[in-house]
């Protein structure tokens, strides 16, 4: 251990929020949860606290285009830094606008490929407006510059949204994307899946080979009308994040050989999965699947540093983050979080890279294995707190640092009563870590991500 004039842990809660002035009490989980340990640190009268302030995470204030709320990734990312970290849908964004989307090297590259080729490119990612993990708005651009290339055949596989939007609004974004193909003449929709199968990040490789069976194989429902098979979808209660495979064009539309695939979600922890398993990366999690041979995939950004992928807007190298400070000081550090959150507390909070920095530790536990964390909305909140509280007594890190995923992940689905169950079992584990803090004299610091 490095010797420091006083040892410090973070917590980082995942989506806590405080309500805006014209914030309505209704639907505040927060609010209305029992949560006697964080209402103590922010009552300027409790002796407990020794400063409280509210801060902005979302919009410019933490690199986001202006009006985007804040998300898990963001947070980390800005948390982890020290600074504002302008983010890539910004990046994107001012490229778009500037008419320069198709001086982008690798986008260039990818689409030339495919017209050279066999002359089939694929658009794959999330289409809707949320802007967490991608932009419709740059899915039409890839389109415009498809055409300007002159890529024969555009076939676009749309994940359903349905988190970060409204979760009947695939309707809409479809409708949109079928006006803009028809107004630039290119591009068709070949599969439709919900962002559950196509985008899990939590290893349930079941829940991707259903998305791969309908990208690739054609296993779905076909659909000659896209917005009414989905309309039918919703009225048996099926959702835009849950939608199995909706199948147009057969076996034409399927990903096949010698093909060329873009990737176009900006956001990279939940598309890591479906590119490793189609790029060739790592099959072993499904090795019987007939995965298509010579395949060519390019991302919009980094998925995965291990990945070799070509990459349209690679990461901005940011020097100095906190974990990468502390380790040229020796200082040693342990990072904490459940599954769901896991990535935030090394890959994001360490500056969007893989690197464990020297003297860094880390603790991965298990998230609940079911369907939605409504079911288990104390996910594995205490049992994270029992970590941290192990790592603190024992007298080896100066810097422990943890997430807890509750108010987030029990949050999205959008049942009350179990959000509130979520935020009350954070509390007290957060008391859990405050009174080890005392008793092993750590400064506590506690922090939210995003609201």
């Amino acid at each position: 251990m490095a010797k420091v004039d006083q040892k410090v842990a973070l917590i980082v809660i995942d989506g806590w929020g405080i309500p805006g002035p014209n914030s309505p009490p209704e639907g505040d989980a927060i609010a209305a949860a029992e949560t006697p340990v964080m209402s103590s640190f922010a009552d300027p009268n409790a002796k407990v606290a020794q400063g409280y302030t509210e801060l902005e995470a979302s919009s410019l204030a933490v690199g986001l285009p202006e009006g985007l709320m804040g998300n898990s990734e963001v947070g980390h990312l800005n948390i982890g830094a020290g600074r504002v970290v302008w983010q890539d849908s910004v990046r994107i964004d001012q490229t778009l606008k500037n008419g320069k989307l198709g001086e982008i090297e690798n986008i260039r590259k990818s689409f030339q490929r495919a017209k050279d080729g066999n002359g089939r490119l694929h658009l794959l990612g999330l289409v809707s407006d949320g802007g967490v993990h991608s932009k419709n708005q740059h899915l039409y651009g890839l389109l415009q510059v498809a055409k300007d290339i002159g890529v024969p055949k555009v076939i676009i596989h749309f994940f359903g949204d349905g988190r970060d939007t409204d979760p009947k609004s695939s309707t809409k974004y479809m409708q949109e994307l079928l006006d803009k193909t028809k107004e630039l003449g290119i591009g068709e929709v070949g599969t439709v899946v919900g962002r559950y199968y196509a985008m899990d990040r939590d290893k349930r490789w079941d829940r991707v080979e259903i998305a791969m069976k309908g990208i690739v194989t054609g296993e779905g429902e076909d659909s000659s009308d896209l917005v009414k098979t989905i309309e039918e979808r919703y009225a048996k209660g099926e959702n835009d994040e849950f939608l199995k495979p909706i199948i147009v064009g057969g076996k034409e539309n399927r990903v096949q050989d010698n093909d060329t695939l873009f990737f176009f979600n900006y956001r990279s922890d939940r598309v890591r999965e479906i590119t490793q398993l189609l790029g060739g990366y790592d099959r072993s999690p499904n090795p019987d699947f007939p995965y298509p041979k010579d395949i060519h995939i390019t991302t919009m950004t980094q998925y995965k540093t291990d990945y070799t992928f070509p990459i349209a807007f690679p990461p901005q190298h940011m020097g100095n983050v906190l974990a990468e400070w502390l380790g040229k000081k020796n200082v040693t550090q342990s990072h904490i979080a459940e599954t769901e959150k896991y990535a935030h507390v090394t890959f994001f909070f360490n500056g969007g890279i893989e690197k464990q920095f020297p003297g860094e530790e880390r603790d991965m536990i298990p998230s609940p294995r079911v369907a939605t964390y409504d079911l288990e909305p104390k996910m594995s909140a205490w049992a994270v707190g029992e970590k941290v509280v192990e790592r603190l007594g024992e007298n080896k890190f100066e810097f422990v640092m943890n997430n807890f995923a509750p108010p987030d992940m029990v949050g999205h689905t959008g049942v009350y009563e179990a959000a509130i169950q979520g935020v009350a079992e954070t509390d007290r584990a957060i008391g859990h870590i405050y009174e080890a803090c005392k008793k092993h004299g750590y400064i506590l610091f506690i922090t939210a991500d995003h609201g």
